[in-house]
C-alpha cells in the first residue's frame, strides 16, 4: 500500500489521541463502522504504541502513527505494527530512515524550503501543518503552484465547517483532524456519526 492509496481512502484521517489503552478499540470500531479507515494515532501519549497494535486488530482499519520526530519514534511505531507513518516536520534523518524501512510516510511540511527537502528525498505526497496557523487554504494554494507534483493532507485547525473548502483544492487528497475523535471514553454512536458526516465531504 503507497501512501497515496492511504490518502485517497477517506477524505479525512483522523488525528488521535489516546490516554487510555481501553478508549483503543472502541474508538477504532467506530470510526471505521461511520467510514474512516486511516487511523493516525499520535506518539503523543504513553498509551500510543499499545494503541497501534490494539486498533490493527479491528477489521477494516489502516493504522498508522503519527508526531514521529526520529528514526527512534520511527522503529518503535513500525514495531508496534504502524502501517504508515506521519511526522510533523521533515529532517533528512527522518526522511531518510522511513523510506529506507518502506513504511508509507506522510512528513509534514510548511513552506517551499520543506517541500523541496521532500522532493530531494523521492517525497511528494504532505502533510501541510500546521495549516491554519500556517496560512490557511491561501498558502497551500501559493505553495502548491510551483509543485503540481506535489500532493497534500492539510492538518490543523481543520474542522467539519471549514474541511469541504480544503477538500475542494485538487492538490489536498485528504484532511486530518481531531474533530472526528474527541478525547475520553468513547460515545461509540456518536463517533460514528462524526464519521460518516466526515466521509460524505468527499
Amino acid at each position: 500500500m503507497t501512501i497515496d492509496t492511504i490518502m485517497r481512502t477517506a477524505p479525512v484521517i483522523p488525528v488521535i489521541v489516546i490516554d487510555d489503552i481501553a478508549h483503543a478499540v472502541p474508538l477504532a470500531e467506530a470510526l471505521v463502522a461511520g467510514g474512516l479507515r486511516v487511523l493516525e494515532v499520535t506518539l503523543r501519549t504513553p498509551a500510543a504504541l499499545e494503541a497501534i497494535t490494539a486498533m490493527k486488530q479491528v477489521e477494516g482499519a489502516i493504522v498508522g502513527a503519527g508526531t514521529v520526530t526520529n528514526p527512534h519514534q520511527l522503529d518503535a511505531a513500525l514495531a508496534a505494527g504502524s502501517e504508515f507513518i506521519v511526522s510533523p516536520g521533515l529532517t533528512e534523518t527522518l526522511g531518510k530512515a522511513a523510506i529506507a524501512s518502506g513504511v508509507p510516510f506522510l512528513p509534514g511540511i510548511a513552506n517551499a524550503g520543506d517541500i523541496m527537502r521532500g522532493l530531494d528525498l523521492g517525497l511528494d505526497r504532505f502533510k501541510f501543518f500546521p495549516a491554519m496557523a500556517a496560512g490557511g487554504l491561501p498558502a497551500l494554494k501559493a505553495l502548491a503552484g510551483p509543485f503540481g507534483q506535489c500532493r497534500f493532507c492539510p492538518t490543523g485547525g481543520i474542522t467539519i465547517d471549514n474541511a469541504a473548502e480544503w477538500l475542494a483544492f485538487d492538490p489536498v487528497l485528504c484532511v486530518g483532524g481531531s474533530w472526528v475523535s474527541p478525547k475520553g471514553a468513547p460515545d461509540k454512536a456518536m463517533i460514528e456519526a462524526l464519521a460518516r458526516e466526515a466521509f460524505a465531504l468527499r
